[in-house]
């Protein structure tokens, strides 16, 4: 079950949902960031908070990074991270 979406190429509705999930959380951790921030831009707190914002854009970053190398196939990904699997011996004839 395969679903399309705005990226154009083929998604599983669960990387669509986790991609959406990551999109809400930093639009969140934005507008957390920006309260804290409001009265002390150099406080410790503030710099925690815009932290916050840079590890869940990583983690979107990383999720497009994924989804671009699983373009090719899904087993050639898997065999990357499991090379001994049976799925991913490969035999000389």
């Amino acid at each position: 079950m395969t679903i399309n979406a705005m990226g154009g190429g083929a998604k599983y509705k669960g990387t669509q949902m986790r991609e959406k999930q990551l999109s809400e959380m930093i639009e969140k951790k934005v507008t957390e960031a920006k309260q804290v921030c409001e009265g002390d831009e150099t406080s410790d707190e503030c710099k925690v908070a815009w932290d916050e914002v840079e590890k869940v854009s990583q983690a979107k970053a990383d999720l497009r990074l994924r989804l671009e190398v699983e373009k090719k196939d899904p087993l050639e990904f898997f065999c990357l991270e499991n090379p001994k699997t049976e799925e991913c011996k490969v035999y000389d004839d």
